[in-house]
């Protein structure tokens, strides 16, 4: 048990307790609280593997903890304090687990986004963690293949790959609203040998994503498979071995599919009182046309562009975009590339938050968006872009 506990302490990122004030910082930033609390003396509980920060106010009580795991260096939302919990502290009042209370009709209301449409240039990792808490309805995105794009291709191992989108995946539940869906276009990716002696290799990404979300607070929805037409496969290669000697054991089938994986935020709450608790007029403007798809099987054409190699098709993200926000809402793609679901955003009537790492891709972004928006693009809130004057919290 011992060597166990010794071999993960050697996988420790937090190591200090430098790391893990910096780590609780911004846990607090995102709250808005990091200049209302002091940090107490962090500890390290070899037990568990976490990081203890203890919080006290500025008079020097107490009030709270950030709980960290010195694997991941990710905050445990669960076990730390929350920010409603913080606050009530703070001012010395009782903690009321039922929330704030809406004078009308004495339930809680649904939040409504003051955040405008954004458009930012960096690590989504970074960015995310500069995005207020609960400001954005729906996520949808697909995140760049292990390896498969030089800017991407920087990680040692694909548990390395796994941890980064962990984080992001974490950074999405925190700005995400109550209930709301996080839905990911995803799909196995095949890692060419690196000689004849070697076997190819692909990896079920699919199913590694999904103990991820489970892990940082999701529910699984809904599994949508994305059908492309016949032959859409073949350049890849794959089957063209059987198709030519038909030995067994050298089968492999031609991949035509896509998973589209559908997530909802944990809550207590129905999608129904969602629905009761927005407003009626916004709710009947929402409605979805008769030709929405009635099944799990949608047949959609890929989209192709001369250079991302990946993007997928507008029609898909409007899918998505109409069947799970309402109008108005924010819709956040943490990995843009050239910006379709911004595009899908505006079309349908909704504001968009779009991250992007390339300077190429978002070169493409910036020639679109004025066309997106039909020359009202300079309200956008452009972040390490060239004349970002916006302030992310008005609209």
């Amino acid at each position: 048990m011992s060597r166990i506990k010794e071999a993960k302490k050697q996988q420790y990122r937090v190591t200090e307790n430098k790391q893990a004030r910096e780590i609780a910082f911004e846990y607090l930033k995102s709250y808005d609280l990091e200049k209302a609390i002091e940090f107490g003396l962090p500890e390290v509980d070899d037990r568990y593997h976490i990081w203890r920060v203890p919080l006290k106010s500025l008079k020097g009580e107490t009030i709270g903890e950030v709980t960290i795991d010195a694997i991941t260096t990710l905050v445990n939302d669960k076990k730390s304090s929350q920010k409603d919990v913080l606050e009530s502290r703070l001012l010395g009042r009782k903690y009321n687990k039922e929330g704030v209370k809406s004078k009308s009709n004495g339930q809680i209301k649904p939040k409504v986004s003051s955040l405008k449409n954004t458009i930012g240039l960096g690590d989504s990792e970074e960015l995310l963690a500069q995005t207020p808490s609960e400001s954005v309805d729906l996520v949808f995105t697909s995140p760049p293949y292990y390896n498969a794009r030089p800017e991407y291709a920087d990680y040692i191992t694909y548990e390395e790959y796994l941890l980064k989108m962990r984080k992001i995946i974490n950074q999405c539940h925190r700005v995400l609203n109550d209930g709301r869906f996080f839905v990911i276009n995803i799909s196995p990716v095949l890692i060419r040998r690196a000689n004849r002696s070697e076997a190819s290799k692909r990896i079920a990404v699919p199913f590694d994503f999904h103990q991820l979300f489970i892990q940082e607070g999701f529910e699984f929805v809904d599994d949508i498979i994305w059908i492309k037409p016949e032959g859409a496969g073949w350049a890849t290669g794959r089957g063209r071995r059987f198709a030519a000697d038909r030995n067994p054991m050298q089968y492999k089938a031609v991949p035509v599919t896509e998973y589209i994986l559908v997530y909802r935020k944990k809550t207590d709450k129905l999608i129904d009182w969602h629905i009761r608790n927005t407003d009626p007029e916004l709710v009947e403007e929402s409605k979805i046309d008769d030709d929405y798809e009635k099944t799990n099987l949608w047949k959609i054409h890929p989209a192709y562009h001369k250079i991302h190699p990946a993007i997928f098709p507008l029609e898909l993200a409007e899918k998505v975009v109409k069947y799970y926000s309402f109008k108005n809402d924010v819709v956040l793609d943490p990995f843009a590339g050239t910006g379709t679901v911004g595009e899908a955003a505006v079309k349908h009537n909704r504001r968009f938050v779009l991250y992007e790492l390339s300077p190429e891709y978002m070169e493409i972004i910036k020639s679109q968006a004025e066309n997106w928006l039909q020359g009202q693009a300079k309200d956008i809130n452009w972040i390490n872009v060239e004349h970002n004057t916006a302030n992310l919290y008005l609209f």
